[in-house]
């Protein structure tokens, strides 16, 4: 995937124009958080995040849509300001960058092809185990330290990630509870959805190491946005079934 700006302006006076523009970054590849609408502009629910952030801060916004697996580096190197992108607060990570306050909880579930023995995370570590995973995720971190007998499929889009498994070419995909019931949901006849989580997660805004004026301000704004109700709108707004579903059967859900 090519990255590509994609600019979102607001009217805010002269205190945007003085103000440079708070550049972030995401992969717009993972509905409903990061998508692009009918028209290709930018939308989701980390969108709708961005851009509150950015009217909070007085700031144009504009968003770069870049690979999952290079937004740490384009932070690094200066091209964005900060990583709003469905991304992990990982120690690993951490090394590199800094995070803000988590500002979502998620975790890891399978979805699982229908004829294969899988039926939790304790059976993918088998020989002859197919297992597929998203470069650059955390289901690829957890593979990689935790399945030393299954052969691993190592990719770069989810869509691919899911039809490995859909035809029944992989035994099992690690992604997010969410993403793996969607994914269910396209693939009833030949999927499985193990939703309950076997590794808890928090989502959090990625920031460039010492950029702590950032990092305090992307703080205070998180926590003004959820005490005022807007992560559980933007969860109405794009989410509602899949709350319900979730809610009924009592599996946790993001916000």
């Amino acid at each position: 995937m090519n990255p590509w700006p994609l600019f979102i302006g607001f009217t805010l006076g002269a205190a945007v124009a003085a103000a440079e523009p708070l550049r972030v970054g995401m992969e717009l590849a993972y509905p409903p958080f990061e998508m692009t609408d009918q028209a290709g502009k930018p939308t989701g629910v980390s969108v709708r995040l961005a851009e509150a952030l950015a009217k909070d801060l007085e700031r144009e916004l504009v968003v770069e849509n870049i690979a999952f697996d290079g937004l740490i580096p384009a932070l690094k190197t200066g091209k964005i300001d900060c990583i709003i992108s469905s991304m992990t607060a990982t120690p690993e990570r951490a090394r590199s960058i800094t995070f803000s306050e988590p500002y979502l909880e998620t975790g890891l579930a399978l979805l699982v092809a229908t004829k294969s023995p899988v039926q939790s995370a304790a059976d993918l570590d088998a020989p002859g185990r197919i297992v597929a995973v998203k470069k650059g995720t955390t289901g690829h971190q957890y593979a990689a330290m935790n399945l030393q007998q299954a052969r691993l499929l190592v990719l770069d889009k989810e869509s691919a990630a899911v039809m490995e498994v859909a035809q029944g070419k992989a035994d099992a995909f690690i992604y997010d509870s969410l993403s793996v019931y969607r994914s269910h949901l396209r693939h009833p006849a030949t999927t499985r959805a193990l939703l309950q989580p076997f590794s808890a997660e928090t989502w959090a805004v990625g920031l460039r190491r010492g950029d702590d004026t950032l990092k305090r301000q992307i703080d205070d704004f998180l926590n003004r946005f959820r005490a005022g109700g807007g992560f559980e709108k933007l969860g109405d707004e794009f989410l509602a079934d899949e709350k319900a579903f979730f809610n009924r059967q009592k599996i946790p859900f993001f916000f």
